[in-house]
């Protein structure tokens, strides 16, 4: 299963070529040009049958992570994180170090040694350091260098019939969907870009969108679902299992309305289950992409996932389905007149 091999693949902001080495091996048969630009963005293009409106559509390859940034003499390395991570989530949790995934444990100091006040409140990076089992510094430097990256270990699984965990679904399931999408043929030029460096700024959806000048964009997405008990109702941003989410605005952007309309309308007349995202200050590419050169016509359409930049995260199968049918149908739209 391609969401698997995504999931399970390495790709913290910045070293990307696992992820985008798997992608760049489902496509290549599939489309007629595939390029990495210099920053690192895997870019593929459809030519069409016709004259249209240039799409681009966008998902990013990394994922958060932690970068090494020190190594201390009994041989612990000290880490940096690389993205929003939440650092409760962080002690006792595996994790892979650099390209030979070298695997370790995230450590710190017992608890029992640990003061009260230190207890009531999650610890520093600083007080933290990845365990690859080394007795001295001298040994951990044959393995791993300063500003090397490290991913969480997790593994991709079912949990019943349509819901799956696994690592970096922010933004493996968007690469998973437009894969899907860039396999099958429209009539009008198609830019399908798999980007890097999201979770640190958007970087590499800024030089893709400038070089390419789309007439309009969508970004598929992964984003927060906050349906779980400790969550009041009306602060849910989206529930599992009732479709994709639509972006009104968020941190970054205020969607273009006519897309968005366009989109609203292809899931009442297809019959697509789909719901809003409800407002968060957070970003995604669509926040670089719109503002490029003279504007972009840009929207969002995103899968919840719940416990989001985390080592295992949880979606519904039926909202990525949904997904991939939401942007095959408005691709159809796109066919028959623009937008």
């Amino acid at each position: 299963m391609l969401l698997k091999k995504l999931s399970e693949a390495i790709g913290v902001s910045g070293r990307e070529s696992e992820v985008r080495n798997i992608i760049r091996e489902e496509l290549v048969n599939y489309v007629d040009e595939i390029k990495t630009d210099t920053l690192g963005n895997l870019i593929v293009y459809k030519k069409g049958k016709k004259q249209g409106p240039k799409m681009m559509l966008a998902a990013h390859m990394d994922e958060i992570g932690l970068m090494i940034t020190d190594i201390t003499d009994d041989g612990l390395l000290s880490f940096k994180p690389v993205g929003g991570i939440d650092k409760r989530v962080l002690v006792s949790k595996r994790v892979l170090v650099g390209d030979d995934k070298i695997p370790g444990v995230i450590g710190a100091k017992a608890i029992h040694l640990q003061k009260p006040n230190e207890r009531k409140k999650p610890l520093d990076y600083k007080a933290l350091y990845i365990d690859i089992g080394a007795k001295s510094k001298e040994e951990s430097e044959k393995l791993i260098d300063l500003g090397t990256m490290a991913s969480f270990d997790s593994k991709f699984e079912r949990l019943g019939s349509k819901t799956v965990k696994g690592k970096a679904f922010d933004d493996r399931v968007g690469c998973a969907a437009l894969v899907e999408i860039m396999k099958k043929d429209y009539n009008f030029p198609l830019y399908g870009v798999f980007t890097v460096q999201e979770e640190v700024g958007a970087r590499g959806a800024t030089v893709a969108a400038y070089d390419i000048e789309p007439d309009l964009a969508l970004v598929l997405e992964s984003t927060t679902a906050a349906d779980v008990p400790d969550a009041k109702e009306e602060g849910y941003s989206t529930r599992l299992g009732e479709g994709p989410a639509l972006t009104l605005r968020d941190g970054s952007t205020i969607v273009f309305k006519a897309i968005l309309d366009r989109l609203i309308s292809v899931c009442e007349e297809k019959n697509i289950k789909y719901q809003f995202r409800k407002f968060t200050k957070a970003g995604t590419d669509a926040g670089k992409i719109h503002l490029s050169k003279n504007g972009i016509a840009t929207a969002i359409i995103s899968v919840p996932a719940r416990y989001i930049h985390s080592p295992a995260s949880i979606i519904n199968l039926s909202d990525y389905e949904s997904t991939v049918k939401l942007v095959d149908e408005f691709c159809k739209e796109i066919e028959k007149g623009g937008f």
